[in-house]
């Protein structure tokens, strides 16, 4: 690197000769499954294959300073490979989560000599997961920051995916102050988990400056191809990233299974899908390549689709209004008193499910959770035909709460006639200000891809709490690790027909 650090790589070669490059940026090492798997499996297609380890773990130099050096590090790479006797004059990017980041952070500066990019469950930014609807994502930050603390300290170690979540949930029932729960997960303090709480989600924020590249996203000329879950952490802003492609005139490939992040199942269409897209813009083989750029699972009715784009052609929104006793409906709202309900942040509301960073997020059963006095539940009657869901979701609440900040939850469920109530998908927005006033909140949601069936019912949770998939709100709009004062806060949730909250759901013909 330029300032003196040595980054080790290790280069599978597919027989000697010039050929393009594959090169794929790790934080998590380079050999095991990343180097038996995709290094020998791209260098067996014709391919060499550079896998390097970033700053700060498994024997490369420097600290590693999360996000920081990717930008840096990874030109000085991209330059490295353009002096190797064996670079064919071009090469492409791979890899998921933090390895799909690396790639954003060198792509709108690579040249024309970077032809094409596979991305899995990843975005290029990782700011608004960290502080989703401006709320802390806890659960994930908590339990990636021991996780990479864990590998980096015993070069590989014994922290892993499976046991970094154990620690952090040891540590967020363990009572202590938020900003002390690195020391009950890892022992010691872990500066990216202070930073984050340091650095809050205002993209102004100057420590944000170097780590987000959502804005060059539509810069990039490579081809670039899309892979991601429903139930996965960073899908709301990998769309976003696909957005803007798309308004910049590009034709990025788009899949979306039903996998969480650290599915195992996505493992197989990864390579698949990259080996495709890599011998079409590196070789000139496109006979792989399906016809459609988008392919989405539909969920609920358990079947695979393909599409000309994102969102899909003729979605239209259709408002499901909330109702008096409970009801939900696409009729308007009639004359009704606010629900009310008192959540305390000494025993804030749980999240069963969601999305989370090394966690199974597939959907659960949400009875117990609907059985609580901090959670409002508002169901539609029986559906007499299916009806699909496929786009954005969002939700539009007229709300007014007794604390100075206070998060809204908002959670779609698909209601079976068993009496089951699975999640399907759901967001947060953190308010701040307006005491005792009534306000209209605006809440994104995950997207989804849903079949509700005939006889199923549309039902959505209302909170003000999803512990630990967020930090719990104080409710006094103190600093995020301040250990001050908790309060509770009585919330109102209005429905009549000058404040008809409702969520805004993405209605689709049935296919045919």
């Amino acid at each position: 690197m330029p300032d003196g650090v040595t980054l080790l790589a290790d280069h599978y070669a597919p027989g000697g000769e010039r050929a393009p490059v594959i090169l794929m940026r790790s934080p998590y090492g380079r050999r095991g499954l990343f180097g038996w798997y995709y290094g020998r499996g791209f260098a067996r297609q014709g391919f060499h294959v550079v896998i390097q380890s970033c700053r700060g773990g498994f024997g490369s130099g420097g600290l590693l300073d999360p996000l920081g050096d990717e930008h840096e590090d990874g030109l000085a790479t991209v330059s490295w490979l353009r002096e190797q006797p064996w670079y064919g004059g071009s090469f492409a990017m791979f890899g998921p989560s933090y390895l799909g980041y690396t790639q954003w952070a060198v792509a709108p500066y690579a040249g024309s000599e970077l032809k094409a990019m596979a991305l899995q469950i990843t975005a290029s930014q990782f700011r608004d997961a960290a502080y989703v609807g401006g709320a802390f994502a806890l659960e994930s930050a908590l339990s990636w920051t021991t996780l990479t603390d864990g590998m980096s300290r015993r070069f590989g170690g014994s922290t892993s995916v499976l046991t970094a979540p154990r620690l952090t949930r040891r540590a967020v029932l363990s009572g202590r102050p938020m900003a002390e729960l690195d020391l009950a997960s890892a022992g010691h303090p872990l500066p990216f988990f202070q930073d984050l709480l340091a650095h809050h989600a205002d993209p102004a924020v100057p420590y944000w400056a170097k780590r987000d590249f959502s804005a060059r996203v539509g810069e990039v000329d490579a081809a670039v191809t899309m892979l991601g879950g429903w139930y996965d952490v960073f899908l709301p802003w990998q769309l976003k990233d696909y957005a803007a492609l798309r308004a910049a005139g590009r034709r990025p490939y788009l899949t979306i299974g039903p996998w969480y992040h650290i599915d195992a199942r996505h493992g197989r269409p990864t390579m698949a899908e990259a080996s495709a897209w890599f011998r079409a813009h590196l070789l000139g083989d496109r006979s792989r390549l399906r016809p459609d750029p988008v392919r989405i699972y539909m969920t609920g009715a358990e079947e695979w689709r393909d599409e000309p784009d994102w969102p899909v052609p003729g979605m239209r929104e259709q408002r499901w209004h909330l109702q008096r006793g409970a009801g939900l409906g696409v009729e308007g709202p009639l004359e009704a008193e606010p629900d009310r309900f008192r959540y305390h942040p000494a025993h804030p509301t749980p999240s069963v499910g969601g999305p989370v960073l090394l966690g199974d997020s597939r959907p659960r059963d949400q009875r117990r959770l609907e059985q609580r006095r901090d959670v409002l539940v508002y169901s539609s009657a029986a559906l007499e035909t299916d009806v699909e869901m496929i786009g954005p979701v969002r939700a539009e609440l007229f709300v007014r709460s007794s604390t100075p900040s206070t998060d809204v939850v908002v959670r779609v469920c698909d209601v079976h006639p068993d009496g089951r109530s699975m999640n399907v998908c759901e967001g947060v927005r953190r308010l701040g200000g307006g005491v005792d006033e009534v306000r209209r909140v605006h809440v994104e949601l995950w997207p989804m891809a849903h079949r509700f069936r005939r006889g199923h019912r549309i039902r959505v949770h209302v909170a003000a709490g999803a512990y630990p998939t967020i930090a719990r709100n104080h409710g006094t709009g103190d600093l995020l690790g301040a250990a001050g004062t908790m309060v509770p806060a009585d919330v109102e949730v209005f429905h009549s027909p000058d404040r008809p909250s409702a969520v805004v759901l993405p209605l689709c013909a049935p296919h045919a």
